[in-house]
């Protein structure tokens, strides 16, 4: 949640600042995003069958407290940008998609890039009041590291929200239902898979 926090308040205060092309489409995928994430909280913590199957393997792995805390972050980010972010591109861009013009599409992807950087950006606060608080002798392998496991971090997440951004407008392109409900399907086994690497790392 203290991860969570610290990447909406960045990002927004970028908002603030100007460095977002479309600073209203940009407040509402932030919005559209936050959704799903308390939407999975509340159906998980009334009614387990509710729960998307990604975010149930991160809850339940936190619950039953046989993860680190690396462990439980990285379970959550994977359910949130690799399951989450897909649907809320879909839900974002299905309806102006077919009337923005290429320059349009451009900076549509170029204002979700922007927030790549503003995660790079915000890497040390969480690692500094999140994870290194919850386990110190994370904060040697942090000094050892010398920056190299905040790169291999950012990469990651970058690359995670590249394939996301595929897989969004692959849902937003195709027009038949069952095909959607295909891609979202792929893009759930996807997540779920990462999820279960995680654990096992």
């Amino acid at each position: 949640m203290q991860c969570y926090q610290a990447m909406t308040t960045n990002t927004l205060t970028a908002v603030t600042d100007g460095r977002f092309q479309d600073a209203t489409w940009t407040t509402n995928l932030l919005h559209r995003f936050a959704n799903y994430y308390f939407a999975a909280m509340s159906a998980y913590d009334h009614d387990h069958i509710h729960t998307p199957a990604v975010w149930k393997l991160a809850f339940d792995a936190a619950r039953q407290k046989q993860t680190n805390v690396l462990q439980n972050l990285f379970l959550g980010v994977n359910a949130h940008i690799n399951y989450d972010l897909a649907l809320t591109l879909y839900d974002v861009l299905h309806e102006e998609w077919p009337t923005l013009s290429a320059e349009q599409r451009t900076n549509r992807y170029q204002d979700f890039c922007l927030i790549n950087d503003i995660i790079a950006e915000t890497i040390d606060q969480v690692q500094d009041e999140v994870v290194e608080r919850e386990s110190p002798a994370l904060a040697l392998l942090d000094w050892l590291g010398g920056g190299m496991d905040e790169f291999i971090i950012v990469e990651m997440i970058r690359g995670w929200r590249e394939e996301v951004w595929r897989k969004g407008v692959e849902m937003v392109e195709m027009a038949d239902a069952d095909g959607r409900a295909s891609i979202r399907l792929t893009v759930e086994q996807n997540c779920l898979r990462r999820g279960q690497h995680i654990l096992l790392t």
